[in-house]
């Protein structure tokens, strides 16, 4: 083939690449309101991560691609449901989710705001498996209908915890851990076969809260004694006919029966999607106008630089947050934080702006599913922090941790050589082994970080450091065990935080504000031609990918302030 021909092709592509990219430009940006009836109802099908907040992709709405849902367009789309008089009911599809306990929480109770609206929501379940949070969820409606023959399964919270210590001692690997406090437990599945008697303390403690709010939430939501609802998980399956027997569904439907049930009586009854309704502007319904309220999102590993779609880079953040705080016309911020933590530079660059900011107006810290170590850092300084009885926070300590790979290179006969030049020019090397004074010095050295993380919690939630450390030492506890301890000063979601921030500034709690909301929204050309990172995925064992994608962020940082564990809680 000529070389002409080739340049050809390559243009070809390019103008595609262009013209996909316009098409979609023109298709999310200036597609217009769909026209809704009155009578019309909202159908959310809940499945899926359930992200915080989603940037679109290059061709959102081509290709029938699906934009994931997030927590805040649905938190948005809730609240415009309540105060549309054109949507009557909500139907909510429950499929398995992928998010912790403080977000099933959270939607919890936004369908329950919406409940005060006098409007009704249906559950709708088909089938499923391992369905807690799901069913938990579906406690907040009106109703909850199954499919004739579907199965609902709930049998509790659990799972098992992974040690992988015999498996590197088979490959010849070997992981050097120094940690600040008994509970930092982040390498311990590394170097560890079992729980250490702090690690199950921490672990059942965590669980047993969650499991605790749950049966509460259950009972009180289905008229049951909580007796009665742990006798019902623990049996766990119900089929049809036995899940409504046991009061746990109100109604088994086929899907014309349920869309009856929705249109109480009517001929016809208007579905909206979730999508779709997105798409209406909420200052239309006098929402989202008025004082403007910055609505900062810090998702994911936090490390240095710049971020990611769901990462939390330090110089990103710090810039958001300096936006917000130099524009006069914002009167509060209101951070969203997501994270397991990550790099403790990273996160002192962001607490540094929330600090800062806080001078001059009201920052509040809304925690979702979890906020530790790191994610706790850039959130101590705040006026007020509100996380979710069960957000995962806390985890005050400090980590370093490398493999050593000698055993593996000589079962591989690989051999190697050193040259060295400074004493200490080899102490990350995965061919070096930490002898007693270099792992000394190490541990002095992220004692001292760990010092100033004491320190500055202290500062900020105007404790004694002597009193951080008792509930520091890296214990991570639920939102509800954190606002006992003086880490958390109360339980909530966004809404509630936007609720303390207009009482900081002596607005009426009734009064509307506008969200001025970062990550702001990007060109599809730039997310074309700027830096993606690879997507890095397994299907190897649960949490792994995880695992890895924190590794993946952290590599080149030194110290870390990281969770000591990701809790999938089913």
């Amino acid at each position: 083939m000529k070389r002409g021909t080739y340049v050809l092709i390559i243009l070809l592509i390019f103008l595609f690449l262009i013209a996909a990219t316009v098409v979609s430009f023109f298709y999310i940006e200036f597609s217009r309101e769909p026209s809704i009836k009155t009578g019309s109802y909202l159908e959310i099908d809940l499945a899926g991560d359930l992200p915080e907040k989603t940037v679109p992709g290059l061709f959102p709405g081509l290709f029938f691609m699906k934009p994931s849902v997030s927590m805040f367009d649905l938190w948005m789309n809730i609240r415009k449901a309540k105060a549309d008089n054109r949507i009557q009911a909500i139907a909510l599809r429950l499929n398995m989710i992928g998010c912790n306990w403080a977000k099933a929480n959270e939607i919890r109770e936004m369908i329950l705001d919406f409940r005060q609206s006098g409007k009704k929501v249906y559950a709708y379940i088909q089938e499923t498996m391992d369905f807690d949070k799901e069913y938990y969820i579906a406690t907040a409606c009106d109703e909850i209908v199954m499919h004739p023959l579907g199965q609902l399964v709930i049998n509790g919270i659990g799972g098992h915890i992974l040690f992988f210590k015999n498996t590197l001692n088979k490959l010849g690997i070997e992981a050097e851990v120094e940690h600040i406090g008994e509970y930092k437990t982040a390498f311990n599945m590394f170097t560890e076969e079992k729980f250490t008697p702090a690690h199950r303390e921490a672990i059942e403690a965590i669980y047993g809260d969650f499991y605790e709010m749950y049966i509460q939430k259950v009972a009180e939501a289905r008229d049951k004694e909580v007796k009665e609802v742990r006798e019902i998980i623990d049996h766990g399956f119900f089929q049809g006919s036995k899940a409504l027997d046991a009061g746990l569904v109100d109604q088994l439907l086929f899907e014309d029966e349920f869309q009856q049930l929705i249109s109480r009586g009517q001929k016809k009854v208007h579905k909206i999607s979730h999508d779709e309704y997105l798409k209406i502007n909420p200052s239309s319904l006098g929402l989202n106008q008025g004082k403007k309220f910055a609505l900062i999102y810090g998702m994911g590993t936090i490390h240095s630089g710049e971020g990611y779609s769901q990462s939390m880079g330090g110089q990103t953040i710090a810039r958001w947050l300096r936006k917000a705080r130099e524009d006069k016309s914002i009167a509060a911020v209101i951070f969203r934080v997501d994270s397991p933590g990550g790099s403790a530079v990273g996160s002192d660059i962001i607490w540094r702006e929330v600090s800062l900011t806080k001078k001059e107006k009201p920052v509040i810290v809304s925690m979702s599913d979890m906020a530790g170590s790191g994610g706790y850092w850039i959130s101590m300084s705040a006026h007020k922090i509100i996380a979710q009885p069960q957000t995962l926070t806390g985890s005050i300590g400090v980590i370093f941790g490398k493999f050593n790979t000698i055993e593996l290179f000589e079962k591989l006969g690989i051999t190697s050589e050193k040259i060295e030049y400074g004493k200490r020019s080899g102490l990350f090397s995965s061919l070096n082994r930490l002898d007693e004074e270099e792992g000394a010095l190490l541990n002095k050295e992220i004692s001292w970080v760990y010092e100033k993380f004491l320190e500055k919690v202290a500062d900020g939630r105007k404790m004694t450091k002597e009193d951080v450390h008792k509930i520091g030492k890296g214990r991570v506890w639920t939102g509800r065990q954190a606002q006992e301890r003086g880490l958390v000063d109360d339980l909530g979601g966004l809404s509630r935080a936007i609720e303390l921030a207009k009482e900081m500034l002596g607005l009426p709690a009734s009064e509307e504000v506008r969200l001025v909301i970062w990550p702001k929204k990007v060109s599809f050309l730039s997310l074309l031609l700027g830096k993606k990172p690879a997507s890095l995925d397994t299907a190897l064992i649960p949490g792994v990918k995880k695992i890895l994608n924190t590794y993946r962020f952290l590599r080149n940082e030194s110290v870390w302030a990281i969770m000591p564990y990701f809790i999938e809680a089913d």
